[in-house]
């Protein structure tokens, strides 16, 4: 594993995999984004992986704007659900090892039990459903890629829940958040790592994997969390979902669980308390 090529690099898997990389010395990273890379379109992609020999491939680019892909359907598709297909296939004919990150939005929140990767899939959303898509383009055009699904990310980069709530907490005096949608807080260095590690391996296995933390939290139990790890006083009380009316529809279960990729990589996986603690640190 010599070289790799990261699409999103600018998102905040992509930005967690460029602060690990270090780690990695004797591997050459290419980054690009938007700006470098058209993943929607074959040709764009073609030409610019027949200019140079990757061993991976690592996806971590996504329309990501859950709200706002109810209204930008056809963009949202074509970057979660062309674009895998896209460079799934082109990675398959090169024989570029290709990790897909894909998300619990798969999932309609009914089954209250963590969420096997077997269990039946029903998107309540625009954004699920193209998600969705994506993993079905990836599965159809490349057997030996690795898609793993991963839910609530946020990092010290870029915009998330975290950064959220602790800049209004400096702004208001209380706060009403949601407590009847319930999943696990994922600290992208955590995905990150573990991707990197998978990839360095020995061993290869493909497939559909699910990576959260480890543990459970209300949105609710993880703002109070993040509010007394920054050290601030706002009061934050507990609100239903139908007291905050959204354009997109959420899964109010989507604990996943992990036992697979424990299984198969020998992983350990960090407490999401753990990890939020060493997230804010890094903010403050």
């Amino acid at each position: 594993m010599d070289k790799i090529l990261i699409t999103g690099a600018n998102g905040q898997l992509g930005s967690e995999l460029k602060s690990i990389a270090a780690q990695f010395p004797h591997i050459v990273f290419t980054y690009t984004d938007r700006e470098d890379l058209d993943i929607t379109s074959m040709e764009s992609v073609d030409g610019f992986l027949n200019g140079q020999k990757f061993d991976a491939l690592i996806n971590c680019a996504a329309y990501t704007a859950v709200d706002k892909a109810e209204t930008e359907k056809e963009v949202a598709f074509s970057i979660n659900g062309l674009a895998s297909g896209i460079l799934a296939t082109a990675c398959k004919e090169r024989n570029i090892r290709f990790v897909h990150v894909s998300t619990d939005f798969v999932f309609d929140g009914t089954i209250a039990r963590p969420l096997l990767e077997t269990d039946p899939v029903n998107p309540l959303s625009v954004y699920g459903v193209t998600k969705l898509a994506g993993e079905e383009q990836v599965a159809a055009k490349n057997a030996d890629a690795l898609v793993i699904r991963t839910a609530w990310v946020y990092s010290s980069y870029g915009n998330n829940f975290v950064k959220t709530i602790i800049r209004l907490c400096k702004e208001r005096e209380s706060l009403g958040i949601i407590f009847d949608q319930v999943g696990t807080p994922t600290y992208a260095k955590d995905l990150a790592l573990t991707i990197m590690n998978i990839l360095t391996g020995k061993e290869w296995h493909p497939g559909l994997f699910h990576y959260t933390n480890e543990g459970v939290a209300s949105w609710y139990d993880f703002a109070i969390a993040i509010r007394d790890m920054a050290g601030l006083k706002t009061n934050i009380n507990p609100i239903e979902t139908a007291q905050y009316p959204t354009p997109a529809v959420r899964p109010k279960y989507s604990v996943l669980n992990k036992q697979k990729i424990k299984d198969t990589y020998k992983i350990k996986i960090p407490y999401w308390r753990d990890s939020l603690f060493n997230c804010i640190e890094l903010i403050k």
